[in-house]
């Protein structure tokens, strides 16, 4: 079984996508210290005049005296409001921006609890039914482990690969330095990366801006052509 641990992130870039797509299980790390101001709970989408501007959800209690579990959104239908106000500038020009209106909309409207874990586990489903990939997750503070009171950052991942009985785990390629081949082996689970290619498409009148949220990457492009480059600009290799 190969799988994937990330941090739960809202409406991730394209290339998030595209490690979700590669493994057969993802485990939603919401188990460790929150941090605030991170793609948690932020992601960046074309300004209407010029660049990127943040589309961000507020919350109730971010501090790092948290666990990311426990973070909760302060309004939540308040910042629904924001967020589809924030992307109504791609109306004019944007091809899929009632698709990705109604994308955002069902994200919000399918968390119930206040939870930032909850909502961006949506946003990661959605978007997962809409370009066709499937998704099979667990929370990693619902899987029945004990976890350590103290771990380095490279350590999570081989524990809990070992716990859930995978084969192979697989992280983006930016995170290589902070994991040691040897620890995996020890465990017996492969370690491999992934790489992204970098997908540039057309953005009408506005200048195209790198490594956007996939809700830039669906406003211009149909769910087929999404698929397709996401697979071809995905390479995984094992350490």
């Amino acid at each position: 079984m190969r799988v994937g641990i990330m941090q739960p992130y809202f409406f991730p870039y394209l290339g998030h996508f595209g490690l979700i797509d590669s493994v057969d299980d993802w485990v939603i790390f919401d188990v460790t210290q929150y941090t605030p101001k991170t793609w948690m709970n932020r992601n960046r989408i074309l300004h209407p005049k010029e660049s990127w501007q943040y589309v961000i959800v507020p919350l109730a209690n971010s501090s790092i005296s948290i666990k990311t579990h426990e973070a909760r959104i302060l309004d939540i239908d308040k910042t629904k409001q924001s967020i589809i106000g924030k992307i109504s500038h791609y109306k004019r020009h944007a091809p899929y921006f009632y698709k990705v209106n109604e994308i955002v909309s069902n994200a919000f409207d399918n968390t119930e609890d206040g939870s930032l874990v909850s909502l961006n586990i949506n946003t990661l489903q959605v978007v997962c039914d809409y370009i066709g990939i499937p998704f099979h997750y667990r929370r990693a503070t619902e899987l029945a482990i004990k976890y350590p009171d103290s771990m380095a950052p490279g350590d999570w991942a081989p524990f809990i690969s070992e716990q859930i009985g995978a084969s192979e785990y697989v992280n983006p390629v930016g995170g290589k330095a902070i994991f040691d081949k040897s620890v995996f082996e020890k465990k017996h689970v492969d370690l491999s990366f992934a790489e992204f290619a970098e997908f540039k498409y057309d953005t009408g009148p506005y200048e195209y801006q790198a490594h956007l949220s996939i809700l830039d990457v669906m406003m211009w492009n149909s769910a087929e052509t999404i698929l397709d480059k996401m697979r071809e600009n995905t390479t995984l290799t094992k350490l």
